[in-house]
Order: C-alpha cells, then sequence, then structure tokens
C-alpha cells in the first residue's frame, strides 16, 4: 500500500534537490568564514577591474584635455583623489557583500537543516518499512 506521507516527503525532497537545493548543497561545502573570505576576494576583483576599467574611459575620453594641459597637471593631487574614490567603493562594496554573504549563508544553512530533518523523516519511513517498528528505534539503530 502507498504511503501518502511519505509519497509528499519524496516530493519536497526531490523539488528541493533539484531547485534552490543544488547551490545549498554546494553551498555546504564551506565554512561560513571561507564562504565570506570568496565573497569579499570576488568582490575587491570586481571593483577594481571596474574601477581601472572606468578610469581608463575617462582618461580615454578627456585625453585632449590631458594631452593639452600635461605640462601644467598636479598629477599628485589627481592619484590622491583617485586613490581616495577607490578605497572609499571598494569599502562600500566589500562590506556589502560581507552582509549579504552572512544573509545568504545563514538561510542557505536554515534551508539544509529543513533538509536533513526531513531525509531523517524519509530514513525512519524505510526503518518502519524493513523491521515494522516505530520510526524513533532508528536513531539507534541507523548510522
Amino acid at each position: 500500500m502507498i504511503n501518502n506521507r511519505k509519497v509528499r516527503l519524496m516530493t519536497k525532497l526531490a523539488i528541493y534537490e533539484k531547485g534552490e537545493g543544488k547551490e545549498d548543497l554546494k553551498l555546504s561545502k564551506f565554512f561560513r568564514r571561507d564562504y565570506l573570505r570568496d565573497r569579499m576576494l570576488r568582490s575587491f576583483v570586481s571593483v577594481t577591474i571596474g574601477f581601472v576599467f572606468l578610469v581608463g574611459l575617462g582618461v580615454l575620453y578627456n585625453m585632449e584635455y590631458i594631452v593639452s594641459n600635461a605640462v601644467n597637471l598636479d598629477y599628485m593631487m589627481i592619484m590622491q583623489r583617485l586613490i581616495a574614490i577607490y578605497i572609499v567603493i571598494l569599502a562600500i562594496y566589500v562590506m556589502a557583500s560581507l552582509v549579504f554573504g552572512m544573509i545568504h549563508y545563514n538561510r542557505s544553512r536554515n534551508k539544509l537543516a529543513r533538509y536533513f530533518r526531513m531525509l531523517r523523516r524519509m530514513r525512519s519511513f524505510y526503518y518502519e518499512e524493513e523491521t515494522g517498528r516505530a520510526g524513533r528505534e532508528v536513531k539507534k539503530h541507523v548510522k
């Protein structure tokens, strides 16, 4: 006879594994610190590449002015301003990636905890079928 509770549980597990569970299961391989460090490193690299690209575009756009006033420009002040802008933008993006990474990691952990509870329930269903005993005894016999 078909156990409807077991079928519903199997369906929920399969939907989770095929959908958002793929990303959560990949994320479960990381410790929180390593995951956040990875997110911050990616943010650092992305901001650096983007900033260099935008500065290059700005230089190309103002090339005529730069060439005509090459002797009179205060390059030290320009570099100080660019570095200050870069540090501010970098701090904002790295902090945002840290905060959003923590939120994402914690939500994923909560979903995984629910997933593992459903797996334990599924294991108890199988244990009941094999032995005919109640599912609470599964903790003693199944590892």
